[in-house]
Protein backbone atom coordinates (compact mmCIF):
# COMPACT_ATOMS: atom_id res chain seq x y z
CA UNK A 1 0.00 0.00 0.00
CA UNK A 2 3.08 2.28 0.91
CA UNK A 3 4.80 1.74 -2.47
CA UNK A 4 1.57 2.08 -4.00
CA UNK A 5 1.45 6.01 -2.84
CA UNK A 6 4.64 6.66 -3.86
CA UNK A 7 3.85 7.67 -7.48
CA UNK A 8 1.56 10.06 -6.54
CA UNK A 9 3.35 11.88 -3.81
CA UNK A 10 5.80 12.11 -6.13
CA UNK A 11 2.92 14.01 -8.52
CA UNK A 12 2.25 16.29 -6.12
CA UNK A 13 5.61 17.29 -5.43
CA UNK A 14 6.33 18.11 -8.91
CA UNK A 15 3.32 20.04 -9.28
CA UNK A 16 3.64 22.31 -6.32
CA UNK A 17 7.59 22.30 -7.31
CA UNK A 18 6.32 23.78 -10.74
CA UNK A 19 3.69 26.53 -8.81
CA UNK A 20 6.18 27.51 -6.30
CA UNK A 21 8.99 28.50 -8.83
CA UNK A 22 6.72 29.97 -11.26
CA UNK A 23 4.66 32.36 -9.14
CA UNK A 24 6.88 32.94 -6.07
CA UNK A 25 6.97 35.55 -4.03
CA UNK A 26 3.77 35.47 -3.34
CA UNK A 27 3.38 39.10 -2.76
CA UNK A 28 4.27 41.89 -4.16
CA UNK A 29 7.73 42.67 -2.80
CA UNK A 30 8.26 46.44 -0.92
CA UNK A 31 9.17 49.32 -2.67
CA UNK A 32 12.91 49.62 -2.54
CA UNK A 33 13.09 53.47 -2.81
CA UNK A 34 15.24 55.14 0.47
CA UNK A 35 16.68 58.56 0.98
CA UNK A 36 19.88 59.32 1.16
CA UNK A 37 20.13 60.77 4.32
CA UNK A 38 22.89 62.95 4.78
CA UNK A 39 21.93 64.69 1.48
CA UNK A 40 19.05 65.68 -1.43
CA UNK A 41 18.03 62.41 -3.40
CA UNK A 42 16.90 58.68 -2.96
CA UNK A 43 18.09 55.50 -3.78
CA UNK A 44 16.54 53.27 -6.54
CA UNK A 45 17.10 49.27 -5.79
CA UNK A 46 15.96 46.17 -7.49
CA UNK A 47 12.47 47.09 -6.78
CA UNK A 48 11.98 50.39 -6.83
CA UNK A 49 9.47 52.87 -8.51
CA UNK A 50 8.04 56.42 -7.80
CA UNK A 51 5.32 57.66 -9.71
CA UNK A 52 3.78 61.43 -10.24
CA UNK A 53 0.32 61.46 -7.84
CA UNK A 54 -1.52 63.35 -11.14
CA UNK A 55 -0.66 63.43 -15.12
CA UNK A 56 1.60 66.03 -16.88
CA UNK A 57 0.51 67.99 -19.82
CA UNK A 58 2.67 69.67 -22.02
CA UNK A 59 0.80 70.85 -25.20
CA UNK A 60 0.36 74.74 -25.17
CA UNK A 61 -3.13 76.82 -26.21
CA UNK A 62 -2.42 76.15 -29.91
CA UNK A 63 -1.97 72.56 -29.41
CA UNK A 64 1.63 72.67 -29.96
CA UNK A 65 3.88 70.11 -27.78
CA UNK A 66 7.69 71.30 -26.51
CA UNK A 67 9.41 70.18 -23.86
CA UNK A 68 12.07 70.15 -21.71
CA UNK A 69 13.23 67.57 -19.11
CA UNK A 70 16.32 68.11 -16.97
CA UNK A 71 17.63 64.77 -14.26
CA UNK A 72 20.32 64.61 -11.83
CA UNK A 73 21.64 60.83 -11.07
CA UNK A 74 24.39 58.77 -10.46
CA UNK A 75 24.13 55.06 -11.78
CA UNK A 76 25.55 52.17 -9.26
CA UNK A 77 26.31 50.04 -12.43
CA UNK A 78 27.57 50.73 -15.60
CA UNK A 79 26.63 47.26 -16.82
CA UNK A 80 22.56 48.37 -16.80
CA UNK A 81 19.98 47.59 -18.35
CA UNK A 82 16.79 49.32 -17.43
CA UNK A 83 14.64 52.30 -17.47
CA UNK A 84 14.84 54.61 -15.42
CA UNK A 85 11.84 56.98 -16.30
CA UNK A 86 9.23 57.04 -18.22
CA UNK A 87 5.60 58.98 -19.12
CA UNK A 88 2.59 56.33 -18.74
CA UNK A 89 -0.85 56.37 -20.54
CA UNK A 90 -3.36 53.27 -20.46
CA UNK A 91 -4.04 54.23 -24.27
CA UNK A 92 0.08 54.24 -24.80
CA UNK A 93 2.15 52.49 -21.93
CA UNK A 94 5.51 52.71 -23.84
CA UNK A 95 5.05 56.12 -25.14
CA UNK A 96 8.34 57.51 -23.25
CA UNK A 97 11.14 55.77 -22.18
CA UNK A 98 14.49 57.28 -20.68
CA UNK A 99 16.55 54.34 -20.65
CA UNK A 100 20.35 53.74 -19.38
CA UNK A 101 21.70 50.48 -21.86
CA UNK A 102 25.39 50.14 -20.72
CA UNK A 103 27.09 53.42 -21.37
CA UNK A 104 24.23 54.61 -23.43
CA UNK A 105 21.66 56.94 -22.59
CA UNK A 106 18.65 55.97 -24.74
CA UNK A 107 15.19 57.68 -25.30
CA UNK A 108 12.49 55.18 -26.51
CA UNK A 109 8.91 56.06 -28.45
CA UNK A 110 5.90 54.50 -29.67
CA UNK A 111 4.11 56.01 -31.98
CA UNK A 112 0.66 54.65 -31.64
CA UNK A 113 -1.12 54.17 -34.98
CA UNK A 114 1.55 53.91 -37.10
CA UNK A 115 1.94 49.79 -36.76
CA UNK A 116 3.15 50.91 -33.12
CA UNK A 117 6.42 51.76 -34.61
CA UNK A 118 8.98 52.29 -32.21
CA UNK A 119 11.28 54.84 -32.72
CA UNK A 120 14.76 55.51 -30.72
CA UNK A 121 17.31 58.40 -30.21
CA UNK A 122 20.09 57.73 -27.77
CA UNK A 123 24.24 59.16 -27.00
CA UNK A 124 27.00 57.20 -25.85
CA UNK A 125 29.18 57.81 -23.32
CA UNK A 126 27.00 58.94 -20.71
CA UNK A 127 27.49 55.82 -17.94
CA UNK A 128 30.59 54.87 -18.57
CA UNK A 129 31.94 56.13 -15.17
CA UNK A 130 29.66 55.40 -11.77
CA UNK A 131 29.66 59.54 -11.05
CA UNK A 132 26.90 61.81 -11.23
CA UNK A 133 25.61 62.94 -14.12
CA UNK A 134 23.54 66.13 -15.09
CA UNK A 135 21.05 64.84 -18.31
CA UNK A 136 19.06 67.37 -20.33
CA UNK A 137 16.30 66.37 -22.81
CA UNK A 138 14.91 69.22 -25.21
CA UNK A 139 12.08 69.32 -27.81
CA UNK A 140 11.00 71.87 -29.68
CA UNK A 141 8.96 72.37 -33.34
CA UNK A 142 12.40 71.43 -35.56
CA UNK A 143 14.11 69.18 -33.54
CA UNK A 144 15.36 67.10 -29.88
CA UNK A 145 18.57 67.67 -28.25
CA UNK A 146 20.58 65.48 -25.30
CA UNK A 147 22.93 67.39 -23.57
CA UNK A 148 25.33 65.81 -20.65
CA UNK A 149 26.88 68.51 -17.93
CA UNK A 150 25.12 71.36 -19.84
CA UNK A 151 27.24 70.61 -23.11
CA UNK A 152 25.57 69.37 -26.65
CA UNK A 153 25.70 65.64 -26.44
CA UNK A 154 23.45 64.75 -29.96
CA UNK A 155 21.02 66.55 -31.61
CA UNK A 156 18.04 65.28 -33.82
CA UNK A 157 16.95 67.51 -36.29
CA UNK A 158 13.10 66.48 -37.43
CA UNK A 159 12.11 64.37 -34.52
CA UNK A 160 9.95 65.83 -32.11
CA UNK A 161 8.78 63.93 -28.76
CA UNK A 162 7.24 66.84 -27.08
CA UNK A 163 4.23 65.18 -26.96
CA UNK A 164 5.51 62.09 -25.73
CA UNK A 165 6.02 63.94 -22.38
CA UNK A 166 2.71 64.16 -20.50
CA UNK A 167 0.79 61.28 -18.79
CA UNK A 168 2.11 60.39 -15.20
CA UNK A 169 5.81 60.02 -14.74
CA UNK A 170 7.50 56.65 -13.81
CA UNK A 171 10.73 56.94 -12.11
CA UNK A 172 12.99 54.05 -11.42
CA UNK A 173 11.70 51.43 -13.77
CA UNK A 174 9.32 50.69 -16.86
CA UNK A 175 5.73 51.19 -16.35
CA UNK A 176 5.21 47.52 -17.96
CA UNK A 177 8.29 45.06 -16.43
CA UNK A 178 10.92 44.71 -13.48
CA UNK A 179 13.18 47.07 -15.49
CA UNK A 180 14.64 48.24 -12.17
CA UNK A 181 17.24 50.91 -12.51
CA UNK A 182 19.79 50.75 -10.14
CA UNK A 183 21.05 54.45 -8.79
CA UNK A 184 20.46 57.72 -6.94
CA UNK A 185 18.48 60.79 -8.33
CA UNK A 186 19.47 63.85 -7.14
CA UNK A 187 17.20 66.19 -8.99
CA UNK A 188 14.09 66.41 -11.42
CA UNK A 189 12.47 69.17 -13.49
CA UNK A 190 10.26 69.91 -16.38
CA UNK A 191 9.67 72.30 -18.70
CA UNK A 192 6.86 73.28 -20.99
CA UNK A 193 8.75 74.75 -23.62
CA UNK A 194 12.62 73.78 -24.80
CA UNK A 195 15.12 75.10 -23.54
CA UNK A 196 17.72 77.33 -24.97
CA UNK A 197 21.66 76.26 -24.94
CA UNK A 198 22.17 79.19 -22.31
CA UNK A 199 19.13 78.32 -20.54
CA UNK A 200 20.62 74.35 -20.30
CA UNK A 201 23.86 75.23 -19.09
CA UNK A 202 22.74 77.29 -16.47
CA UNK A 203 20.82 74.85 -15.01
CA UNK A 204 23.24 72.48 -15.10
CA UNK A 205 25.79 75.17 -12.98
CA UNK A 206 22.80 76.00 -10.35
CA UNK A 207 21.77 72.79 -10.17
CA UNK A 208 25.00 71.24 -9.51
CA UNK A 209 26.17 74.14 -7.54
CA UNK A 210 23.13 74.99 -5.53
CA UNK A 211 21.16 72.25 -5.22
CA UNK A 212 18.31 73.67 -7.57
CA UNK A 213 17.80 75.42 -11.01
CA UNK A 214 18.19 79.44 -11.20
CA UNK A 215 14.93 79.84 -13.28
CA UNK A 216 14.42 83.29 -15.08
CA UNK A 217 10.69 82.77 -14.71
CA UNK A 218 10.57 82.10 -18.71
CA UNK A 219 11.38 78.66 -18.75
CA UNK A 220 7.64 77.32 -18.04
CA UNK A 221 8.35 74.80 -15.33
CA UNK A 222 5.77 72.03 -14.22
CA UNK A 223 7.34 70.23 -12.23
CA UNK A 224 10.92 70.82 -10.31
CA UNK A 225 11.53 68.03 -7.87
CA UNK A 226 14.71 68.59 -5.35
CA UNK A 227 14.00 65.48 -3.00
CA UNK A 228 15.38 67.32 0.08
CA UNK A 229 12.33 65.97 1.96
CA UNK A 230 14.82 63.46 3.51
CA UNK A 231 11.87 61.31 5.21
CA UNK A 232 8.32 60.55 4.53
CA UNK A 233 6.68 58.66 1.16
CA UNK A 234 5.91 62.04 -0.74
CA UNK A 235 8.64 64.19 -3.18
CA UNK A 236 6.86 67.97 -3.64
CA UNK A 237 6.94 69.79 -6.28
CA UNK A 238 8.48 72.99 -5.74
CA UNK A 239 6.32 74.57 -8.48
CA UNK A 240 3.44 76.08 -6.39
CA UNK A 241 0.33 73.86 -6.73
CA UNK A 242 2.45 71.18 -9.18
CA UNK A 243 2.26 67.24 -9.28
CA UNK A 244 3.93 65.59 -6.28
CA UNK A 245 5.43 62.03 -6.74
CA UNK A 246 4.44 59.78 -4.79
CA UNK A 247 7.42 56.31 -3.11
CA UNK A 248 4.34 53.52 -3.12
CA UNK A 249 5.10 51.13 -0.05
CA UNK A 250 5.06 47.91 -2.14
CA UNK A 251 6.42 48.04 -6.06
CA UNK A 252 3.94 47.58 -8.45
CA UNK A 253 3.57 48.63 -11.73
CA UNK A 254 1.48 50.86 -13.40
CA UNK A 255 0.48 48.43 -16.24
CA UNK A 256 1.17 44.55 -16.05
CA UNK A 257 0.99 42.51 -19.32
CA UNK A 258 -1.67 39.66 -19.36
CA UNK A 259 -0.30 36.96 -22.06
CA UNK A 260 1.95 39.05 -23.60
CA UNK A 261 2.20 37.43 -27.61
CA UNK A 262 5.35 35.57 -28.27
CA UNK A 263 6.47 37.36 -31.08
CA UNK A 264 6.53 40.38 -28.62
CA UNK A 265 8.12 38.49 -25.85
CA UNK A 266 11.42 37.50 -28.36
CA UNK A 267 14.31 39.17 -27.45
CA UNK A 268 17.92 38.38 -29.14
CA UNK A 269 20.18 37.44 -25.72
CA UNK A 270 21.69 34.96 -24.02
CA UNK A 271 19.34 35.30 -21.08
CA UNK A 272 16.13 34.90 -23.23
CA UNK A 273 17.01 31.13 -24.71
CA UNK A 274 18.71 30.30 -21.02
CA UNK A 275 14.85 31.23 -20.00
CA UNK A 276 13.54 29.05 -23.20
CA UNK A 277 15.90 26.05 -21.75
CA UNK A 278 14.55 26.74 -18.01
CA UNK A 279 11.00 26.00 -19.19
CA UNK A 280 10.74 23.33 -21.16
CA UNK A 281 13.21 21.09 -18.89
CA UNK A 282 11.01 22.90 -15.91
CA UNK A 283 7.95 21.01 -17.06
CA UNK A 284 9.65 17.40 -18.18
CA UNK A 285 9.60 16.06 -14.84
CA UNK A 286 5.24 16.65 -14.97
CA UNK A 287 4.89 15.06 -18.33
CA UNK A 288 7.09 12.06 -17.36
CA UNK A 289 5.42 11.00 -13.74
CA UNK A 290 1.81 12.16 -14.27
CA UNK A 291 2.05 9.69 -17.75
CA UNK A 292 3.74 7.40 -15.40
CA UNK A 293 1.15 7.70 -12.83
CA UNK A 294 -2.47 7.70 -15.61
CA UNK A 295 -0.44 4.50 -17.66
CA UNK A 296 0.17 2.49 -14.85
CA UNK A 297 -0.90 3.13 -11.24
CA UNK A 298 -4.27 4.90 -11.79
CA UNK A 299 -4.84 4.05 -15.90
CA UNK A 300 -7.44 6.18 -17.52
CA UNK A 301 -7.94 6.47 -21.47
CA UNK A 302 -5.55 8.69 -23.53
CA UNK A 303 -2.92 9.21 -20.70
CA UNK A 304 -0.78 10.79 -22.40
CA UNK A 305 -2.89 13.45 -24.19
CA UNK A 306 -4.67 14.30 -20.85
CA UNK A 307 -0.83 14.29 -19.37
CA UNK A 308 0.03 17.20 -22.21
CA UNK A 309 -3.35 19.02 -21.15
CA UNK A 310 -2.76 19.15 -17.75
CA UNK A 311 0.90 20.76 -18.52
CA UNK A 312 -0.69 23.15 -20.91
CA UNK A 313 -3.35 24.01 -17.91
CA UNK A 314 -0.99 24.55 -14.96
CA UNK A 315 1.27 26.45 -17.40
CA UNK A 316 -1.76 28.66 -18.24
CA UNK A 317 -2.99 28.93 -14.58
CA UNK A 318 0.77 30.40 -13.44
CA UNK A 319 0.55 32.97 -16.34
CA UNK A 320 -2.32 34.02 -15.63
CA UNK A 321 -1.65 34.16 -11.62
CA UNK A 322 1.74 36.34 -12.66
CA UNK A 323 -0.29 39.21 -14.57
CA UNK A 324 -0.61 40.14 -10.70
CA UNK A 325 2.54 39.55 -9.73
CA UNK A 326 4.83 42.64 -10.62
CA UNK A 327 7.81 40.26 -10.21
CA UNK A 328 7.23 37.93 -12.75
CA UNK A 329 6.03 38.23 -16.18
CA UNK A 330 2.41 36.85 -17.89
CA UNK A 331 3.52 35.63 -21.50
CA UNK A 332 2.45 32.80 -23.77
CA UNK A 333 6.28 31.75 -24.69
CA UNK A 334 6.06 30.17 -21.25
CA UNK A 335 3.04 28.69 -21.92
CA UNK A 336 4.25 27.50 -25.37
CA UNK A 337 7.64 26.01 -24.03
CA UNK A 338 6.01 24.50 -20.80
CA UNK A 339 3.45 22.78 -22.32
CA UNK A 340 6.26 21.42 -25.08
CA UNK A 341 8.57 20.20 -22.05
CA UNK A 342 5.48 18.01 -20.64
CA UNK A 343 5.19 16.85 -24.22
CA UNK A 344 9.09 15.97 -23.69
CA UNK A 345 8.26 14.16 -20.72
CA UNK A 346 5.39 12.39 -21.98
CA UNK A 347 7.75 11.06 -25.26
CA UNK A 348 10.55 10.31 -22.53
CA UNK A 349 7.97 7.25 -20.69
CA UNK A 350 7.51 5.85 -24.02
CA UNK A 351 11.04 4.84 -23.42
CA UNK A 352 11.38 1.86 -22.45
CA UNK A 353 14.66 2.32 -20.79
CA UNK A 354 13.37 5.10 -18.52
CA UNK A 355 10.17 3.04 -17.49
CA UNK A 356 12.42 0.45 -16.36
CA UNK A 357 14.38 2.70 -14.71
CA UNK A 358 10.67 4.32 -12.76
CA UNK A 359 9.66 0.77 -11.96
CA UNK A 360 12.63 -0.14 -10.16
CA UNK A 361 11.68 3.29 -7.88
CA UNK A 362 8.76 2.54 -7.45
Amino acid sequence: MTRARIPGLICVLVLLGILVAGLAPFERPRNTVTWLGNQNGVRFGRYGTIWSAGEFVVADAQGEASCSLEIWLQPDSASASSTLLAFYTPQDPLQFLLQQYHGLLILSRQIVGDQNRTQIIGTDGVFRRLEPVFITITSGAEQSAMYVDGNLARSFPGIRVGKQCAGQLVLGTSPIGKSGWPGQLKGLALYQQELAPTEVFRHYQSWTTQGRPELSGNERAIGVYLFHERTGNVVHNDVRSGIDLYIPKRFTLLHQLFLEPFWKEFRPSPSYWKDILVNIVGFIPLGFFFCAYWSSVRPIKHARWTTVVLGFAVSLTIEVLQSRLPTRDSGTTDLITNTFGTFLGVRLYAWKTARALLAKLY
